[in-house]
């Protein structure tokens, strides 16, 4: 299935090369990433009519060469030869995580300088940053309206993009990417944040696509999450191409190189000493209900969180469960208008956000985007001590040894130093654990915590989960959308569905 031109009659001004003829290719290239050159002597060939899939660990350079396609990291050698306009990067489609946290960073700053987001005073709507991805001049609005439908996001239209779940997020830059009409979509992470049945449709999406003639360049940790139609794959390892070629082949020589090997038991760091213990009830919600204009996201929900349980948060996109952790955060102001009493305390009560945020450790999407502006990784770590993005205080020798132990058992020792912007999108996940575990809080909340991660790293992250919710006084409220990434220290569930007709509106 293509998706239709958003230029005039979907004419393009020169046809395609036959199948088979170079597309893009790159020869001896070195990718040259803040201070380090990485992906050394790299050359590959995308040929017209082939869809690719890149696969690799946590850091080892996946990103950085999807980059290169897009003209989006500098290189010290070697060249990048488009053998078509098509090819050129300001016509392929781009979808990544770094690119969400880019528009909700430049979202963010917006409301910081003005005060408001917007020209008219209003934040950006999924409408618009949809439409954003039209070509100059072109009227995408035909286009848009097939997009948005095949994607099932027409009830998101309207909603502020600040205001949207990771999932629904990830959807609204997929159609964005759509609007070019694009011969070569490149899509890091797309699965990222999306529910189980969404992620069954966008495997569906994709297929119909490549059968139509779009070319997908996928980045991924997971092989299982390949499109069907992708017939060749890119391994990388250590920031170097290890293996390439036809599906079958690569996938079975990149199975034999991973290591399954069973890491060591993992030893959590000594707890750091808390003034006052937990009391028997963290969170009490009664008939809470949240809207934004005229759309409901939770409606008249009661939920309670006691002393010696760890809850999983389960549910489609838009069914409300990144709004309901805000609401325990503090970063959502209709908290207030509601009976939610954390820690014992009424919100409202005359508690300061900082007196609810000292006893809270959380893993999210959002905080991570907050991260933007030079911080070293040790730092972004300590200030999980001080509630703060960034830090501004001196460490005792007690917390500076607390810092390094986190980021040691996390393997992220070696990285202090770097600038956390600098580090693949699954090593600062693992950092913004070791922020929210520093402090030894009494709620760890994790919203998708393996997002992004290796499946090593994902089965030292649950490991991980597993000892801190069985192990220690830290209760766990923990969101994800695999069922195999469920913890075993989970002893409660809160099931949320996305608000439909006859009353409930989706969100």
């Amino acid at each position: 299935m293509m998706i239709p031109s958003a230029s005039s009659g979907g004419a393009r001004a020169k046809r395609l090369p036959a199948p088979g003829d170079p597309f893009i290719t790159l020869e001896d290239v070195t990718v040259r990433v803040r201070d380090r050159f990485i992906l050394s002597g790299t050359s590959w060939a995308i040929r017209t009519g082939e869809s690719w899939a890149i696969l690799g660990a946590n850091g080892a350079g996946k990103s950085s060469l999807a980059r290169v396609l897009m003209d989006d990291v500098p290189t010290s050698q070697g060249t990048v030869t488009r053998h078509h306009p098509d090819a050129a990067r300001d016509r392929i489609g781009w979808v990544s995580p770094e690119l969400q946290e880019w528009l909700l960073g430049v979202e963010e700053n917006r409301v910081e300088e003005g005060g408001c987001a917007g020209r008219d005073g209003e934040p950006e709507t999924a409408r618009e940053t949809i439409l954003s991805g039209s070509p100059p001049g072109i009227d995408g609005a035909r286009a848009y309206r097939k997009i948005v439908n095949r994607l099932g996001i027409g009830y998101l239209q309207d909603r502020p993009m600040r205001h949207l779940s990771t999932g629904e997020m990830r959807k609204v830059l997929i159609a964005r990417a759509m609007m070019k009409s694009p011969r070569l979509v490149v899509l890091d992470e797309p699965f990222g944040g999306i529910d189980a049945d969404s992620r069954e449709e966008l495997l569906s999406l994709f297929n119909s696509l490549i059968k139509g003639g779009v070319q997908l360049v996928l980045v991924s940790h997971r092989a299982d999450e390949i499109p069907a139609a992708i017939g060749h794959v890119l391994c990388v390892k250590d920031c170097r191409v290890v293996l390439q070629g036809r599906r079958e082949e690569v996938l079975a020589g990149w199975q034999r190189m991973s290591d399954d090997d069973e890491r060591p038991a993992i030893c959590l760091p000594r707890e750091k000493t808390r003034e006052t213990e937990a009391p028997e009830i963290l969170v009490e919600m009664k008939g809470v209900t949240v809207k934004f204009a005229d759309v409901t996201i939770l409606d008249g929900l009661d939920w309670t969180v006691r002393r010696g349980e760890n809850w999983a948060v389960l549910g489609p996109n838009g069914s409300g469960k990144t709004t309901l952790l805000s609401l325990i955060t503090g970063d959502n102001l209709q908290g207030y208008a509601n009976e939610i009493r954390l820690f014992g305390m009424l919100k409202g009560s005359g508690e300061s956000l900082w007196d609810i945020r000292e006893k809270i450790g959380v893993v999210s999407s959002e905080l991570q985007v907050r991260y933007r502006k030079g911080i070293q990784v040790r730092d972004v770590v300590a200030s999980g001590l001080f509630d703060s993005i960034g830090l501004f205080r001196r460490l005792s020798p007690e917390d500076r040894r607390m810092v390094e132990d986190w980021m040691d058992l996390l393997g992220i020792l070696p990285m202090a130093e770097r600038a956390f912007e600098g580090l693949s999108y699954g090593e600062r996940r693992m950092a913004l654990i070791a922020r929210a575990m520093v402090k030894s809080p009494l709620l760890l909340i994790l919203d998708e915590p393996c997002q992004g991660l290796d499946p090593a790293n994902r089965r030292k992250m649950l490991k991980l989960i597993d000892r801190i919710g069985a192990g220690t006084g830290t209760r766990i409220v923990y969101v994800s959308h695999y069922a195999d990434e469920m913890p075993s220290c989970i002893n409660r569930v809160l099931r949320l569905d996305r608000l439909g007709s006859g009353g409930k509106e989706p969100c």
